[in-house]
C-alpha cells in the first residue's frame, strides 16, 4: 500500500470528526440563535435558516452514512452489522425528532418548545456520535472506499 492510499485510508475516520465536529457546532449555532431572545421577524428568519440547514445537514449525512457507508462497513467487518444496525435505529430516531423540530419552526412555536426540540436532538445526536466514534473510527482506519467523502458522510 503505497503512502497516499494509507492517508486517504485514515482521512475517513479524521473525516468523521470533523463532520461530527460540525453538526456541533451547527446545533450549537442554532441553540444560540434561539436563545439570542431577539424578538420580530428579522430573529425568527434567522432562526427558521439556523434549523433548516442543520436539519439538512445531520439527515445528509445520516443517509451518506446509510447508504454508501455502512455497507461498506458491513462487508468488511460482518461482526458489526449489530452496531451498524443500531446506528441505523438511532438515524431514524433522529430523523423523526427532526421532523418534530420542523414542524415547531414551521408552526412558529414558542422559544421554549423549540429548545426542548433542540435539547432532545442534542442529547440523542451527542450520543450516537460517541458510540459511533468508538466503534468506527479504528475500523475507518483500514476502510478501502472509493467514494467522495460528501457522497459517504453528507454535505459538510
Amino acid at each position: 500500500m503505497t503512502e497516499r492510499e494509507t492517508t486517504r485510508l485514515v482521512a475517513w475516520s479524521q473525516e468523521l470528526r470533523r463532520v461530527h465536529d460540525r453538526l456541533r457546532e451547527a446545533l450549537a449555532l442554532t441553540r444560540a440563535s434561539l436563545a439570542d431572545g431577539t424578538p420580530g421577524e428579522a430573529a425568527a428568519r434567522e432562526l427558521l435558516l439556523y434549523c433548516h440547514g442543520f436539519c439538512t445537514a445531520l439527515d445528509g449525512h445520516h443517509q451518506g452514512e446509510d447508504r454508501t457507508l455502512f455497507p461498506a462497513i458491513a462487508a468488511a467487518h460482518p461482526e458489526l452489522r449489530p452496531v451498524l444496525r443500531a446506528l441505523e435505529q438511532d438515524h431514524s430516531m433522529i430523523a423523526h425528532l427532526l421532523g418534530g423540530l420542523r414542524a415547531a419552526v414551521d408552526r412558529a412555536a414558542p422559544p421554549d418548545e423549540l429548545d426542548q426540540h433542540l435539547e432532545g436532538i442534542a442529547a440523542l445526536m451527542e450520543n450516537h456520535f460517541r458510540y459511533e466514534e468508538r466503534q468506527l473510527l479504528t475500523v475507518l482506519e483500514t476502510l478501502e472506499l472509493t467514494a467522495l467523502p460528501g457522497e459517504v458522510l453528507g454535505p459538510l
